[in-house]
């Protein structure tokens, strides 16, 4: 879908609601069965229909001798229609009980979907809390492009690696980015072991059954950026930012190293963009010697080697661009990949290194016979492609050829209203292209379409 014709999911979902309201169940008021995808073109089965989540706690056992979990999930939702049965995303988990408000409810499993049947139907607009008992070995899920997330084992403990499809191995969730909520995460695990997670340390309790820790994260959080890391860490409290600081460093890895940044780094984003969104912030950095990668899980980034501080950067920069506004489809992952690659290239503009422009001047000088470089096009991939080195780079492009098409003072603007009008929602590159069309006050439908969804090097934009 390109320029301001509207999203593919929105045009769906009038379509669907057409054919709902014609149906005469509709029209006598009957429940019928959620959706057991929200309908993303990229992962229709991710995510369910007929809710809305508002809160997840979660209640957490790991012994990682045997690499067993238990779990009990409290989920407060809202449903959106009248439901007489919905489902959550879970994965190769048992369940031992269900209740949605405390009255036992039918339950089976079927291909990562856990199908609810409630005693009685439920309401369109009614509150209900689903309490599922769960445990077993839980395990990764194979992505697309091969890469391993969700729940993944270390020598001493485990972490949580989630994008773009990992929640369910962990825990019953509504398992898309559209469906954020707030959490708590109650997490006991062996003494002398500790548990990090997103947000804020509530308390630490010792006891004959290992060491509990309670993580409450009070923004609204998608689903792939819950983060549980388990180890051998040290626990450093500080303040970065102006807001509280947790950085778990695995007892293997000497010092901070680039995550001593961080104050800096949040203090000259936040002049750019904004008001950090969040109310703390840190850093995990767990040892995990043949996993090199790093994932912006909200308010806490977690790393598996000691990050570069541009790495340090990027993931920091996510903390606006895709933790706090998420996108609406996983097509448009340039919102966040592409902004927090030209993230980087502000913060070397401002401390001194080459400038935005010098650095894409020096991009675009590889030649478009380098077809890995410049395809897919950013606003166009396939699932496999979602990280893509061109979602990357050519997107972080977009955002500097933006930059020098309407100006400093404009392109300023549209980051920080982007940021500030869809915090801790979500938007679409047709959000953003309306965003920056009606700042600049220019038509700029021929430049994103250069940019984003023509296949080979941009040219004449």
């Amino acid at each position: 879908m390109r320029g301001r014709s509207g999203s593919v999911a929105v045009v769906a979902a009038i379509a669907i609601l057409a054919a709902i309201a014609a149906h005469p169940a509709h029209a006598a008021g009957a429940a019928a069965q959620g959706a057991p995808g929200v309908g993303d073109p990229f992962f229709p089965t991710a995510g369910n229909g007929g809710y809305d989540v508002g809160h997840y706690s979660l209640e957490l056992r790991y012994r990682p001798q045997r690499r067993r979990l238990r779990g009990l999930a409290t989920v407060t939702a809202t449903a959106t229609q009248a439901l007489s049965r919905f489902n959550l995303d879970l994965r190769r988990l048992r369940v031992s009980r269900l209740r949605i408000d405390g009255t036992e409810a039918g339950f089976r499993a079927h291909a990562g979907e856990l199908i609810i049947t409630p005693q009685a139907p439920l309401a369109a607009g009614e509150r209900f809390t689903v309490t599922v008992g769960y445990r077993g070995r839980p395990r990764p899920v194979r992505e697309a492009d091969g890469l391993r997330t969700g729940w993944l084992t270390t020598p001493d403990g485990a972490f949580v690696l989630s994008e773009p499809r990992g929640a369910p191995s962990w825990f019953p969730c509504n398992d898309h980015p559209i469906d954020k909520a707030t959490y708590r995460l109650r997490v006991t695990v062996p003494r002398g072991l500790k548990a990090v997670a997103n947000g804020t340390l509530e308390k630490r309790r010792h006891g004959a059954r290992g060491t509990t820790f309670v993580w409450s994260e009070s923004s609204p959080m998608a689903t792939y950026l819950a983060t549980v890391a388990i180890g051998r860490f040290e626990l450093r409290r500080s303040v970065a930012g102006g807001v509280p600081s947790w950085v778990a460093v695995d007892s293997g890895h000497r010092g901070e190293g680039a995550l001593r940044k961080t104050g800096a780094i949040l203090d000259r984003f936040a002049s750019a963009f904004g008001p950090y969104p969040f109310e703390s912030t840190g850093a995990i950095l767990d040892r995990v010697p043949d996993l090199g990668v790093a994932l912006e899980t909200q308010s806490r980034p977690l790393y598996l080697q000691p990050p570069h501080e541009a790495i340090v950067v990027h993931e920091l920069a996510h903390q606006w661009f895709g933790d706090s506004v998420s996108l609406e489809r996983w097509r448009d992952i340039w919102l966040n990949e592409g902004f927090a690659t030209w993230a980087q290239w502000l913060w070397l503009e401002q401390t001194g290194g080459p400038s935005a422009e010098q650095v894409f001047q020096s991009l675009y000088e590889i030649p478009a016979s380098e077809d890995g470089f410049w395809n897919p096009p950013p606003g166009d991939p396939r699932p496999a492609e979602l990280f893509a080195l061109s979602v990357y780079i050519r997107g972080g492009m977009t955002l500097q050829a933006l930059r020098g098409r309407v100006g400093d003072d404009a392109f300023f603007r549209i980051l920080r209203r982007w940021a500030a009008e869809h915090a801790y929602g979500n938007a679409s590159t047709e959000d953003f292209i309306a965003l920056a069309e009606s700042e600049a006050g220019i038509d700029l439908e021929g430049f994103f379409s250069a940019w984003l969804y023509e296949q080979g090097k941009p040219a004449g934009w």
